[in-house]
């Protein structure tokens, strides 16, 4: 057996073939694994001086060929990766105008030039599930089964590689140059498929702290390991179990802007830092970080009150990304450099920039690049005063103004499915809790209530009017609908007036607010939902120097153009914004389509008979255009949030009439 580690250019140029054997399982890599190898990509074709990306290990085995033939090798393990690297190679091929890098993609890395028959591909999918044929035909631009999970992958990359802006040529450099693999060649009388089974055991493998432990203890002279194991790396085994490997991640990140992914990259990164001089040194220091973390994850073992609330409120808003940051001033604070003032400070500050951003619907995605770079700026910039320093970075960082804070508060739609749950009752607690208790609220049995219901009776209806419908998909989540309660399964389908005879009752104060509400309506959702939006700006005040933005009330206006995701349309009305919004989601994202349909049944839909006045989309669906600018506009706002898109992603310039 040979193993080396080898950049991708090496294992796929020349001539050469690599045929996947029968007992190997057909492709079926699905969107999970695409976006995270996309993301990879784009992340490395971004970085200006890109380091080497370890994506696995590719196992193969030469096979007898006839001497005229190409060198064969049956893919014993890797098939999955390699598969979905020749169809972005592919892809690019096919959709580059420059018919001289086309070329020197499919003669370089997709087929053997001057090889007929099956010999000029350079990969050979199973035959299972039609997969060899699909791929063939792919290469050869003939028609194909879109049920294939092979063409599934071609058009998923297809839609990323039209939203990105990085050459093709960059692509096609990281791929080749910066992916490296280990390249596993077995001897011939080796048996493949005892082989397969092994690496394919259920048995678990090792983690990168089991890796890290024995290239640790290696270092260490055969006489002190087990002192030193139970003194310094038991403790931390003990203590974070599983999470051993994502502290040791988050240890190392803490002081360094560059982003060390999970998995293998948290083994190689710190093989670079420890030798066998430091390797002691390096473990206390790694235990006494890991004392920290542990508090981040269980806040219940902070003994300080006040750190341990913010604690618990940061864990239920997903802090996870701002671990190496947090490592960094635990560490100061524990040794006496930052006082339990600014050190709660700093946990406040972090909060209030989590909602804004969660409110306006900014991704998550970037905030494992924001969070690590802060600490090195702020120790060289701002040294005497993290606080300032800390507020002026996130201010840079996609921090929401006021306005465009509290138009999505209450336009958006707060509550939903995962995290979002937990979040919104955060917010409404915090609200709950600014009415300035003088005894502590218990909010373990309170839940979140919709005060016009997630099902409508007949009462309900009429409650809400001749448009019910269409009131209830756009404001069912709103804020303004929202409420806490300790009788959520009680009051059920009660009518309004059932409801806030029990409102009126609660010990919350924010109920307090139905008293001289006598109806339940879109109106008065929405009079609420500017009161308790006012609240919440007080709660999470804006830290910046300008709180002013261009956002501005639509009512009275034309819209002129509209922008989606870096392109620019000419419009003439608000229908025009609404249908071009769903039509770019319909192209960009068209899986996601089908929860627009499920949300929004009384705008979307295949039965044009149902609509009153109605526009037909590029997939055959129809709309409802018979609504006002400001249901258009509330409307847009959810479904661009649906395809992870942002505030900055969608916006109307308009004209007033």
């Amino acid at each position: 057996m040979q193993a080396k580690e080898t950049k991708l250019q090496e294992l796929i140029e020349g001539t050469k073939q690599y045929v996947v054997p029968l007992f190997q399982r057909e492709y079926t890599w699905n969107t999970k694994e695409w976006k995270i190898l996309w993301e990879d990509i784009l992340e490395l074709s971004k970085d200006k001086s890109p380091k080497n990306h370890f994506i696995g290990s590719i196992v193969s085995m030469p096979t007898v060929s006839v001497p005229e033939g190409v060198a064969k090798y049956m893919l014993i393990d890797g098939q999955q990766r390699l598969t979905t690297i020749f169809v972005i190679l592919i892809l690019l091929r096919d959709k580059s105008t420059d018919e001289e890098f086309s070329a020197e993609i499919n003669e370089l890395f997709v087929i053997n030039k001057f090889k007929k028959g099956i010999d000029k591909y350079k990969l050979l999918p199973t035959q299972t599930n039609k997969d060899r044929e699909t791929y063939q035909k792919l290469i050869d631009n003939e028609s194909v089964d879109n049920n294939n999970q092979i063409i599934k992958a071609y058009q998923f990359f297809e839609r990323k590689l039209r939203q990105s802006d990085i050459s093709f040529e960059k692509i096609k450099k990281t791929i080749t140059t910066n992916f490296s693999v280990v390249s596993i060649v077995l001897d011939p009388d080796d048996n493949p498929y005892l082989v397969f089974e092994s690496l394919n055991a259920k048995g678990r493998p090792l983690s990168p702290a089991d890796l890290i432990r024995n290239y640790f203890f290696m270092r260490i002279h055969s006489d002190k390991q087990n002192d030193i194991y139970l003194k310094y790396w038991k403790p931390m085994q003990d203590m974070l179990g599983e999470k051993l490997t994502d502290f040791i991640r988050h240890f190392l990140m803490r002081s360094t802007t560059t982003q060390i992914k999970q998995g293998n990259d948290v083994y190689y990164t710190l093989k670079d830092k420890v030798s066998q001089e430091n390797v002691t040194d390096y473990l206390l220091e790694l235990l006494r970080f890991s004392n920290y973390y542990n508090k981040l994850i269980n806040p219940e073992n902070e003994a300080n009150i006040l750190i341990r609330k913010y604690l618990l409120r940061l864990n239920r808003i997903e802090v996870t990304t701002a671990y190496p940051l947090l490592l960094n001033f635990y560490d100061k604070y524990s040794k006496s450099e930052l006082s339990e003032e600014k050190f709660v400070e700093i946990f406040q500050i972090l909060e209030n920039f989590l909602i804004r951003r969660f409110v306006c619907n900014i991704p998550t995605n970037q905030l494992n690049k924001i969070f690590p770079s802060i600490y090195p700026a702020l120790t060289s910039k701002s040294p005497d005063n993290l606080i300032s320093g800390f507020k002026n970075i996130l201010q840079t960082k996609g921090y929401p103004k006021d306005e465009e804070f509290k138009m999505r508060l209450k336009d958006g739609k707060l509550y939903g499915g995962g995290d979002r749950i937990r979040k919104t009752k955060l917010i409404l607690e915090s609200i709950e809790e600014s009415f300035n208790h003088k005894e502590i609220i218990s909010f373990d049995k309170v839940t979140i209530e919709h005060i016009m219901p997630q099902t409508l009776d007949e009462e309900w209806q009429k409650e809400l009017g001749e448009n019910w419908q269409l009131v209830y998909e756009i404001y069912k989540h709103n804020i303004g609908n929202l409420t806490l309660t300790g009788y959520n399964s009680e009051l059920s389908n009660y009518s309004f007036k059932k409801k806030r005879d029990e409102y009126l009752q609660s010990h919350l104060d924010m109920n307090k607010y139905f008293e001289n509400v006598e109806i339940w309506n879109e109106s008065e959702i929405e009079k609420r939902a500017e009161y308790l939006s006012d609240i919440a700006v007080k709660i999470w005040s804006y830290f910046g120097t300008e709180t002013s933005s261009n956002e501005q009330d639509i009512q009275g206006t034309t819209p002129r153009r509209l922008f989606v995701f870096m392109k620019w349309y000419k419009v003439s009305s608000w229908r025009d914004v609404l249908q071009q919004t769903l039509n770019t989601i319909i192209d960009l994202e068209p899986e996601k389509f089908d929860i627009l349909l499920e949300q929004f049944p009384s705008y979307i839909g295949k039965d044009k008979s149902k609509f009153r006045a109605v526009r037909e989309l590029d997939n055959g669906v129809f709309i409802e255009v018979n609504v006002s600018a400001k249901q258009v506009q509330k409307l847009c706002y959810q479904a661009i949030e649906t395809i992870d898109l942002t505030a900055d992603d969608w916006k109307v310039e308009t004209i007033s009439l």
